[in-house]
Formats: structure tokens, C-alpha cells, sequence
């Protein structure tokens, strides 16, 4: 995961839907791998399948279109991207989920786990797909944990559909004197298991000891709402996550009386939607949609978002 100003002005709101369509951009660069459309076609006298009519059915798997459903495994519990809300799960994942739904004729069925195993869920076939605010990186293309660089599995494609940077936030009116990420050695901060922030916070703490300023202290969990109670509780001086997160928490946390962000949003990187490598067909019908929506301007409708 990764996403900087604090609250949602018509600026930020602009900034977000002008740094998705570059990441989509970029998206479909990275994914194309030629357009297989599939002619499945129907025998004579047979039912169409439900959602057939839609534009890029034809393009899906059979087993999908059989299914009328894509299985999508997301951490849902990183609002603005992905929460619940009144028992139904919204935000900015879901809302492009439904536009691309109605371009193929199918439902995106949002499954919950913790993001560190939702690329494992994929790889066992539990979901078709992993969209949960996931920064695309070379190690997840190539199966490679970035802790240790070893081999842990197959790699993944990614459909790249939003851009955003890694943010800082604090207590309100109580910063520590923190305003980048050159501030936080022999400081203590909280950030979401298996993200960008974490991997930085891993980063920079290596150098602020190189350079003899003392280690950051890293608190690491299963989910952003846990960093930002962890804050509330001054458990810690700072959270790191991506920057819808971090201005979606201090605008609505408190009434927005209990955080700030600090410095600018850095590290922005293309969120990617994870498919497995031997499953191309969907990939590129997950592409062609997101072509789509980005022409009848659905994707700018949802992106400027929440």
C-alpha cells in the first residue's frame, strides 16, 4: 500500500484524480500484452449467460463467465481505499471494482484477509485477483520477499490503476518536531505489516544508525486503524501509510481534531491490481475495462472520490 495535504479541498481531490489517470496510464503500458478477445459465442438454443450483453464479457475466462463472479481479496480496513460502512464495503478499490463489473458483466466480490497474505491467497486460487491499495513493485512481480530478497512464489501481474505516496501523520498540535522522514531517527512509529511504509521506515532507520542518529523504533500491525490507535494512545510519535489514508484519518478521526500530516507525500508509485501470471486472459480483460472506463469517464467520476 501507498498516497499529501491533510484535508479534502477541491485541489486534493483534483491532485487524486489527475495521479490516477497517470498511473493508469502507465498501467496500461506496463500490462499489455496484446488484446485477446475470446469469441465464446453460443450454440444455438443455448441460455446466454447473465452479463453476457455487457460489452467485454466475451474477453473473460469461461470459468468467470460461468461464475458471473471475480473473487478479490483486500484488506478491508483502509478507508478512504477500502472499509466497511453499514455493513457494506465502499470506497475508492470497490467504486472503480463496480465500473469495470459493468464493462465485463460480472460482480467483483470483495473478500476480506490481512494484506500481508493476500498475494498468497491468490496464488492458492482462493481469489481471482488482489486489489487493496497494492503499491506494483518489481519483488511482487518476481515472487520476492523484501525483507529477505529470497524466492517465496510465483510473481504477479498487475493492472496499475491509481498512483499515490507514502504520508506522515502525528498528533495534532504535537509533531515532535518531525516534518520528513530524516526527523524520525531514535523516534518511534507505527505503520501497517507488509506496506511501503514499511519497508521505508525499515530503510530509513538502517541509515539513521549508518549515520549514527539512532534506530527508529517500528511498530508494526495488522491494520492502518490499529497504527492510528496506537497514536491516539501516544504509544508512538507518527504513523507512515499511503496518502488517501493519511488525509482520509486526519479529516474524519476526532472530528478531525486528532491528527496532522506532516512534510509532503513521497515514494508515489502505481497501486496495481495483482493477478496471477498464468491467468493473462483475465489480466487483459481487466485492462481492456479499465481502458473503458478511463474513455467514458467513469474512472474520473470515481476518483474523485470520497
Amino acid at each position: 500500500m501507498t498516497a499529501s495535504t491533510t484535508h479534502r479541498t477541491a485541489a486534493a481531490r483534483s491532485r487524486l484524480a489527475a495521479a490516477g489517470a497517470i498511473a493508469v496510464a502507465g498501467a496500461l503500458l506496463l500490462t499489455g500484452c496484446g488484446d485477446q478477445r475470446n469469441k465464446t459465442g453460443n450454440e444455438a438454443g443455448q441460455t446466454k449467460p447473465k452479463g453476457s450483453e455487457a460489452p467485454l464479457f466475451s474477453m473473460l475466462p469461461k470459468k468467470i463467465q460461468s461464475a458471473g463472479v471475480v473473487k478479490v481479496g483486500s484488506d478491508i480496513a483502509y478507508p478512504p481505499v477500502e472499509f466497511k460502512k453499514d455493513g457494506k464495503v465502499v470506497g475508492l478499490d470497490p467504486d472503480i471494482a463496480d465500473a469495470l463489473g459493468k464493462q465485463l458483466g460480472v460482480r467483483f466480490e470483495f473478500n476480506n484477509g490481512t494484506f500481508d497474505t493476500l498475494l498468497t491467497g491468490l496464488r492458492s486460487k482462493r481469489y481471482d485477483i488482489a486489489m487493496s491499495a497494492m503499491t506494483d513493485t518489481k519483488d511482487r512481480q518476481e515472487g520476492v520477499d523484501s525483507k529477505t530478497q529470497k524466492k517465496v512464489g510465483e510473481g504477479v501481474d498487475f493492472v496499475d490503476y491509481f498512483t499515490a505516496g507514502v504520508s506522515i501523520y502525528t498528533k495534532k498540535g504535537d509533531t515532535k518536531g518531525i516534518q520528513s522522514w530524516d526527523d524520525l531517527c531514535d523516534k518511534k512509529i507505527a505503520v501497517q505489516r507488509g506496506t511501503v511504509s514499511d519497508d521505508m521506515a525499515k530503510a530509513e532507520s538502517d541509515k539513521c544508525e549508518k549515520a549514527d542518529k539512532g534506530k527508529i523504533s517500528i511498530e508494526a500491525f495488522d491494520t492502518d486503524l490499529e497504527a492510528q490507535t496506537r497514536l491516539k494512545a501516544g504509544g508512538v510519535d507518527a504513523v507512515s501509510s499511503d496518502f488517501p489514508v493519511a488525509a482520509y484519518a486526519v479529516k474524519t478521526s476526532g472530528g478531525g481534531n486528532d491528527f496532522e500530516t506532516v512534510g509532503d507525500q513521497v515514494e508515489a508509485a502505481p497501486y496495481g491490481m495483482a493477478v496471477a501470471k498464468d491467468n493473462a486472459q483475465l489480466r487483459d480483460a481487466i485492462k481492456a475495462a479499465l481502458e473503458a472506463i478511463l474513455k467514458n469517464g467513469e474512472y474520473e467520476k470515481v476518483t474523485a472520490f470520497q
